[in-house]
């Protein structure tokens, strides 16, 4: 499942999953972030902790550098959220 975790002031959306395992049973964290553009969208992935980027589809230099500074500065936050189940649970614990 997917959780809502910030939207830019450009409209990008970035997302997160539930805390995920590998296959040695090490967490982890899927972020995705996507922005509407007139085609469709720009987008790409990040896998937490390990800063893992994906998928990178339309983002310019800048724009992921700016993605990256902001997923570097709140990936606490994100996998706290993922390990509670999402943002609107985070209340609950």
């Amino acid at each position: 499942m997917m959780h809502a975790f910030m939207q830019l002031n450009d409209g990008t959306e970035i997302v997160h999953s539930d805390i995920l395992y590998d296959e040695e049973s090490k967490e982890y964290v899927k972020v995705y972030m996507e922005k509407p553009i007139m085609q469709g969208f720009k987008s790409a992935y990040c896998i937490l902790p390990a800063y893992k980027w994906q998928n990178i589809e339309g983002f310019g230099e800048l724009e992921l550098a700016q993605l990256k500074d902001i997923i570097k500065s709140t990936a606490h936050l994100i996998i706290r959220f993922a390990r509670q189940g999402g943002l609107g649970n985070a209340a609950n614990f």
